[in-house]
């Protein structure tokens, strides 16, 4: 008997499939695969399941970590909709945020994204009327490459065979907006400096600055809000809490405190992991919902890699961007302290995008690059229920790892003084921008606590605590290994890297994962 996600559970030496992390990738992947009628075991090295999706408790309040909103799940016939319908039994909740999913600020002035696509581009065309035209062709390029994107993610599913022949076709015409930076595009429609920031206010959303994101990476995000924004009923944690029985019902179990140390292969064949313990589960499929780059890196034998060239694999993409994120407790409930529903983007108004970061990352004394504002206590209808007389807010900035380089290889919550006061100093700068837009909370903080890149790393195992996985650079979108499939017989791989950033990309990518698996129309089912 071994303790498992909130259960107790007798715990099997094989399984029909392993999954190595509890992201919503890998949560995906598993209930699929147990709606197929398979037995899996998922395996988190923390004490709480679900990855970016998962909250913690500190002193009478929540917070959610990873989750801030998601598009799409307001359309009850939206491919989102359904999927998160199917993993979980139609269990899983929505609060609509309302007409405004998010207000761009830069500097003294705020830009409304309104939901619903005709409003959004009237109310953009009543901050910009000369700019009409542009912002017409600019939601008509968002339709024309997200359109591409079916296709291109589906031929990642595809057998190697298959996806020689018919694999280029497939790719071809996403490639030309993924090839693309946002900027080039946004460029290419207006000359207009302040609407091309404006645009690109949600780049935070993937992490990468206009002149590097691949504009695909953007399209993605900007359609997926166009219905809007909404926030899971009861919090983020609803998302695991809905999917374990799904999981449970097939005879799989989601087990914590389980670390991974290694696949284990056999004559280029995953045959299950060896634990931290030295435990050994065995299973007829493995599946690496750890990253790319953990995988490769630390989960596979080095003999493993260097025959299949899997390291040099890796020097084609980059981490993607680290973060700050202050956690914030507050005496009042979010009606006294009138908090919003939509996020805030806080930009400096004296230069574009890219070289706010640049000159950041010169001097972190610099004015913030960006910060982003969400009220989770205000989206969920349910939180007073929870937490009556209570509310609280979340406040993220972008910040180098090589910042906390320092305290590299220190324990979590035992860093010293030196890392605390370092942390003070960021949130106190935090506190006063988020001040400077809710002038009616101060004073009204009860509990504030601040997690860096090292947070990131220790509870994610992401090696320079990357929020998003890998970079999304046009170059990105080029590498052909970033599949379901690797060249190793049986093992698989899922989350945002073999798609994209975002809850609802790795989502979609255990749909893809499970469609490689099993061969099933994995959609056919979703849809019907």
């Amino acid at each position: 008997m071994v303790q498992s996600f909130k259960k107790i559970h007798q715990v099997h030496d094989h399984y029909d499939t392993i999954v190595i992390g509890s992201g919503m990738g890998s949560l995906t992947t598993a209930a699929i695969l147990a709606k197929e009628g398979q037995k899996v075991l998922v395996l988190e090295r923390h004490y709480t399941a679900g990855g970016f999706t998962h909250i913690f408790k500190r002193k009478g309040y929540e917070w959610d970590v990873g989750i801030h909103y998601i598009g799409e799940v307001q359309r009850p016939n939206s491919v989102l909709k359904r999927l998160f319908d199917y993993v979980s039994d139609s269990k899983l909740k929505w609060a609509d945020m309302g007409e405004i999913y998010d207000k761009i600020v830069i500097g003294d002035k705020h830009y409304d994204f309104v939901k619903g696509v005709q409003n959004f581009k009237d109310k953009l065309s009543s901050y910009f009327p000369e700019e009409e035209k542009a912002i017409e062709e600019y939601v008509n390029m968002v339709f024309a490459a997200t359109k591409t994107s079916q296709k291109f993610y589906m031929e990642k599913a595809l057998p190697n065979l298959v996806s020689k022949v018919i694999g280029g076709a497939m790719r071809k015409p996403f490639l030309k907006f993924s090839d693309k930076t946002t900027y080039d595009v946004l460029k290419s429609l207006t000359d207009n400096e302040e609407l091309i920031k404006v645009l690109a206010g949600q780049y935070g959303d993937y992490g990468l600055t206009p002149k590097k994101s691949s504009f695909a990476m953007h399209a993605a995000v900007a359609r997926h809000y166009f219905s809007g924004g909404s926030f899971p009923i009861g919090g983020s944690s609803q998302i695991v809490d809905t999917i374990d029985p799904v999981i449970e019902a097939a005879g799989g179990t989601i087990l914590i405190s389980a670390e991974v140390q290694e696949i284990i292969v056999e004559k280029n064949k995953a045959t299950g992991v060896r634990m931290k313990n030295d435990r050994i589960f065995t299973a007829d499929k493995v599946v690496s919902g750890a990253g790319v780059m953990t995988t490769f890196n630390k989960l596979l034998p080095a003999a493993v890699t260097t025959k299949h060239k899997m390291i040099d694999q890796l020097q084609t993409i980059k981490r993607s961007v680290a973060h700050a994120c202050l956690y914030i407790g507050l005496e009042g409930t979010p009606q006294e302290l009138e908090l919003p529903k939509a996020n805030y983007w806080v930009y400096p108004d004296d230069v574009d995008h890219d070289t706010c970061v640049e000159r950041y990352l010169v001097d972190m004394d610099e004015e913030f690059p960006l910060v982003y504002i969400s009220f989770p206590s205000a989206k969920d209808p349910d939180w007073s229920n929870r937490y009556p007389g209570r509310s609280t807010i979340d406040v993220l900035t972008l910040v180098p790892y090589d910042a906390f380089a320092n305290w590299e290889g220190s324990r979590w919550m035992k860093r010293g003084e030196d890392y605390e006061a370092f942390k003070e100093r960021i949130a106190k700068r935090l506190l006063e921008v988020l001040y400077k837009q809710m002038p009616q909370v101060r004073g009204k903080v009860d509990h504030y606590e601040l997690s860096t890149p090292l947070t990131t790393k220790h509870f994610v195992n992401y090696d320079e605590g990357e929020i998003y996985g890998l970079d999304h650079t046009p170059s990105r979108f080029r590498q052909k290994f970033l599949k379901p499939r690797t060249p190793v017989k049986n093992l698989y791989l899922t989350g945002q890297d073999i798609v994209s950033a975002g809850v609802g990309a790795a989502l979609f990518s255990g749909v893809l994962t499970a469609s490689a698996m099993t061969g099933a129309n994995i959609m056919k089912k979703v849809m019907a």
